[in-house]
């Protein structure tokens, strides 16, 4: 009795310390966030919809909030909004976190006030896909359970610092969280001041490198470890470049390039314009990628 005594315990602590931080949002409440800052709120980008979002705050007030800055890839997002009478929490440390250690996981409700559950880390560094496509890794996964419209809002210690941000539910009972660190808090701060993500990108659909092979070993083609085109966006940076549909991309940026993570990470850490190497038929080409940019996270 005396662990449920001290759970409850921590539980009240943790919605008193954090729940007024707490917001809703989206009209008929997407998901949920918390407020870092004076007049800024972060939540997931998978939460936002066009450049303005209704923010329900933990007294059931709403206000009209303005998209800042936008990281698909990522999955963050800052909202501008009137964050009067709501006090920022503190930032813990997330990457530190081991198996077991207790956290609590906190959400909006439905008209204002904040949901706040139990549970411990189960595992660390685990990856997932971002809305974007790209896999974003380092995550906690963790059991405080979350209700549908929780993604978003705080992974909290007993202490109320924040240790992570509820981004993803994995399977029954268990749930993924960007783990606070200085490269996350940094990146809040440049979304908050309108600095949004901006990744190169191609414009293009690729097969998995084994649908490349037999394909071309279909055709008479002698196999190629690569990433086999299977759509062009018209007028995208790709197409500009002269990539066709049917072409094997075997590198780009200076990297060679066998699955879609690779593709994407190679292109992701190139600056524009940037050199792709594609096999068209029997016959190696390099093209050019010029200088567009996107803050979505296709390829």
């Amino acid at each position: 009795m005396a662990i449920l005594e001290e759970i409850q315990g921590a539980i009240g602590a943790v919605a008193d310390g954090v729940g007024p931080s707490i917001v809703g949002i989206g009209r008929r409440q997407r998901g949920s966030g918390f407020v870092v800052g004076d007049g800024r709120v972060v939540t997931n980008a998978h939460n936002v919809r066009g450049d303005s979002v209704t923010v329900t705050f933990a007294d059931g007030r709403q206000a009209i909030g303005e998209v800042a800055g936008l990281d698909v890839d990522g999955d963050l997002a800052v909202i501008r909004v009137d964050t009067s009478g709501a006090a920022a929490p503190s930032w813990g440390d997330g990457a530190s976190l081991a198996l077991g250690a207790p956290v609590f996981g906190v959400g909006a409700t439905p008209g204002g006030g904040a949901r706040v559950t139990f549970g411990t880390v189960s595992a660390v560094a685990r990856a997932f896909r971002g809305p974007g496509g790209r896999k974003i890794a380092g995550s906690i996964e963790h059991t405080a359970p979350l209700a549908s419209g929780s993604s978003g809002g705080p992974l909290v210690g007993a202490d109320g610092k924040v240790l992570g941000i509820n981004t993803n539910r994995i399977g029954e009972g268990f749930y993924l969280a960007l783990p606070v660190d200085g490269a996350l808090r940094d990146r809040i701060d440049a979304l908050g001041r309108g600095e949004s993500v901006r990744r190169p990108r191609l414009g293009i659909a690729v097969a998995p490198g084994y649908v490349a092979r037999r394909l071309r070993r279909s055709v008479g083609l002698p196999e190629r470890d690569g990433l086999l085109v299977r759509g062009v966006e018209g007028g995208g940076p790709a197409a500009r470049a002269g990539i066709e549909e049917g072409d094997l991309i075997v590198a780009a940026g200076g990297r060679e390039v066998n699955d879609p993570d690779a593709l994407l990470d190679a292109i992701g850490a190139a600056t524009p314009p940037f050199e792709v190497r594609i096999v068209r038929g029997t016959e190696e080409r390099t093209v050019s990628v010029g200088g567009e940019a996107s803050a979505t996270g296709e390829a």
